[in-house]
């Protein structure tokens, strides 16, 4: 919320949220689009400049504000024509930084953006498609959990009826976890399924939500079908890449070209004007009913190997009565085995008698497992051990989740691991 004394130069103004205005202080202009007020600070104006960058002016006597451009009532006729038909796009929130804001008191960011603030920081977007929003849940992505999979495949289910495309905000640090479930829990899908987040909160001046949410937009009006990241491509605020749901990582903890296709080249790039250049061919429109298949194991586990690794925790996952675990080994594939005290072959060997589904990924990410190159690998897989080929780990644990959903047999569950459903595995890698 604004101060009583800046809602008041507003009101004189004739200014709402979302409408195009000029700031005059001190000789110097600024015009752009009003943005809600981020929480502890209620005495700055902050405007979402045409560059998408947002700046912050704090209002004093003599500062003049002039309405520009009422955009109020172009959002809401483009709602009503939404509603008659058209390039329909539904837009679902989950919460995250790009639905974040500075608590200027605290120094800290928290989801706190609703679907309207959202909608009105980038009102561009309407000049793409008719975008209809739901909020879903507000939460940081590190509080998601397959529950919330649960949730978003359903509300993304929902809204693939009548819509040309969706697109998901969400946080990005699980980001790739959301959208490798989206891609195994809604089967035949026809659409474009689009993930978007933010590196940056909506409100700070280097934010990056404002391309990757139009593009986002721009990708679900795209002749392609699947689930799909969109973020962006580089530093500057010249394009955003797509990645396909499956190959997606997070490979930097701030940078805003932080996302990367892992084992896969990059679906697209689409630039700040619109114009898409693809770098792969993809499924394009199908006209086929969607399939919701949104289940999950919870009692699934990811392991990263390291050296020292005590198999105290491995045992501990057989006692408490996990059904599969994934590990991220080294290089090709390894565990430690031969150690005394280290060596993990005897709880390797103890997990499968009891039915458990282990299968190995590798913690280098770039490459593939191998199961027959060194004689520890072949000890493994000669075990029951199942080689996921090129599969990423984040997908790995997921897909495995999900698998175990079904109450498949073990010999069903392994057959579906190594089954291609989203283009998480190939059956050979590029150098």
């Amino acid at each position: 919320m604004y101060s009583r004394v800046v809602e008041e130069a507003l009101r004189k103004a004739g200014v709402d949220v979302g409408d195009r205005i000029r700031i005059e202080k001190n000789g110097e202009i600024w015009e752009g689009i009003l943005l809600p007020r981020p929480e502890g600070n209620p005495d700055h104006i902050v405007i979402k400049l045409n560059s998408g960058y947002n700046v912050g002016v704090r209002y004093e006597p003599g500062v003049k504000l002039k309405l520009v451009e009422k955009k109020k009532p172009k959002v809401e006729k483009k709602l009503e024509e939404t509603r008659r038909g058209g390039p329909n796009i539904a837009l679902i929130h989950t919460g995250g930084t790009i639905a974040s804001r500075v608590d200027y008191e605290t120094g800290g960011v928290s989801a706190s953006f609703t679907d309207q603030d959202l909608l009105s920081s980038v009102p561009e977007i309407f000049d793409e498609a008719n975008v209809s929003s739901r909020l879903l849940f507000n939460v940081m992505s590190e509080d998601m959990n397959y529950k919330h999979w649960k949730k978003i495949a359903e509300a993304v289910f929902e809204e693939l009826q009548g819509n040309l495309g969706v697109v998901v905000a969400h946080g990005t640090d699980t980001m790739a976890y959301t959208s490798a479930a989206l891609s195994f829990m809604i089967r035949d899908l026809g659409k474009p399924v689009i993930l978007v987040g933010s590196q940056r909160s909506s409100d700070r001046p280097s934010s990056d939500a404002f391309l990757n949410l139009l593009n986002a937009v721009r990708a679900a009006k795209l002749d392609i079908s699947g689930v799909y990241v969109n973020m962006h491509d580089t530093m500057s605020d010249e394009s955003t890449a797509l990645i396909r749901g499956t190959r997606a990582r997070k490979m930097h903890t701030s940078r805003r070209d932080a996302f990367k296709p892992i084992n896969d080249d990059y679906v697209a790039r689409i630039y700040w004007d619109g114009r898409v250049e693809f770098f792969q061919e993809v499924p394009g429109r199908r006209d086929v009913e969607p399939r919701l298949d949104a289940v999950f194991e919870p009692k699934t586990a990811l392991v990263k190997i390291y050296p020292n690794f005590n198999p105290e925790i491995l045992d501990f996952l057989i006692d408490k009565g996990y059904r599969g675990i994934v590990f991220e080994g080294t290089g090709l594939g390894h565990l430690p085995l031969n150690d005394p005290e280290f060596g993990l072959l005897s709880s390797v060997e103890r997990a499968l008698d009891e039915g458990i589904l282990l299968a190995m990924t590798s913690q280098c990410l770039y490459g593939r497992v191998h199961p027959y190159v060194y004689t520890n690998l072949r000890k493994l897989s000669s075990r029951g051990v199942l080689y996921l080929g090129d599969m990423i780990p984040e997908t790995a644990y997921v897909k495995m989740g999900w698998v175990l959903g079904h109450d498949a047999s073990l010999e069903k569950a392994k057959e579906m691991m190594l089954k291609n459903f989203a283009g998480e595995i190939s059956e050979r890698s590029t150098p």
